[in-house]
């Protein structure tokens, strides 16, 4: 259980949009169409075509999640767990970058339409910068449990999120314009985006116990040992090296986007146990990062 039950969550923001056709929780077998959901969990890309699945997409109106006003609401649906932690991740947020201001976050029910594409639990969890919104398919968290032995606990998902949301920092600190030329390569700015983005997610794990609420109720217990362990094995599972690997091809540095699990694992923990102002992964020379 990650939330206090008695915690106040009400004040999230999130709202629910979708409705169209996505992958079922057992509409995918084998290790290769996982493999190229993993690809896309934190990509946005969409390659529903290689897997199956797809079909007819929303673009309707969102709606507010409802009932999702306590901690123990927020333990017992994913979906609120998510709408919850969009309130203590903008708590963070607020105290660490001047005039900060939330993204929106979408639940997303199925499949829907953004300016970056198809969201749905074929193209993972991702952050679309011209709408400054975060988009989550909380099934997708079942298929990783179900087909890739992959826990996908609660604090893993708030690490999920986290990372959403430490792309929207950059996004609105201006460090992703000032590295648009991500290219790729295990010390390339993409990857030190994807590395920095793991770093601000550890430091708000770090801190999330920290954040109370209205009646100074801590939104968050302090997570286990296993917990930690859980978002960990969430930051190894997505490494390009894992991921090349469950392909069933060789590793290709060269082709990284995200960096290692090694890399991955690395720099969350730097972020838990430092804060954000270790996430500076812009100043590593090359071969150090």
């Amino acid at each position: 259980m990650t939330f206090n039950d008695n915690a106040n969550v009400g004040g999230s923001t999130a709202r629910r949009r979708g409705g169209g056709a996505a992958i079922a929780g057992g509409g995918i077998a084998g290790i290769g169409a996982i493999a190229v959901l993993l690809f896309q969990l934190f990509t946005g890309q969409d390659i529903s075509g290689l897997v199956g699945g797809g079909g007819a997409v929303d673009s309707g109106e969102a709606t507010r999640i409802e009932q999702c006003q306590s901690g123990a609401d927020a333990n017992a649906r994913d979906d609120c767990r998510l709408a919850a932690g969009q309130v203590v991740l903008d708590e963070f947020w607020e105290g660490q970058v001047q005039g900060y201001t939330p993204p929106q976050l979408f639940v997303v029910d199925g499949a829907t339409n953004t300016q970056c594409g198809t969201a749905s639990n074929q193209t993972g969890p991702f952050y679309c910068p011209p709408e400054q919104a975060v988009y989550v398919d909380p099934t997708f968290f079942g298929l990783l449990r179900q087909q890739f032995d992959a826990t996908a606990g609660p604090l893993a998902q708030l690490y999920v999120l986290a990372h959403e949301y430490g792309h929207h920092v950059q996004n609105i600190a201006g460090i992703m314009q000032e590295h648009s030329d991500r290219g790729t390569g295990p010390d390339s700015d993409g990857v030190r985006l994807e590395l920095q983005a793991d770093c601000f997610a550890g430091a708000f794990i770090g801190d999330m116990t920290e954040q109370v609420d209205e009646d100074g109720v801590a939104y968050l217990k302090e997570p286990t040992q296993q917990q930690i362990a859980d978002a960990i094995n969430a930051a190894q599972t997505v490494g390009d090296d894992h991921i090349q690997q469950q392909s069933g091809g060789g590793v290709n540095p060269e082709t990284w986007t995200h960096g290692s699990s090694e890399q991955r694992q690395r720099w969350f923990e730097t972020g838990y146990r430092n804060g954000v102002a270790a996430c500076e992964t812009f100043g590593i020379p090359g071969g150090s990062l």
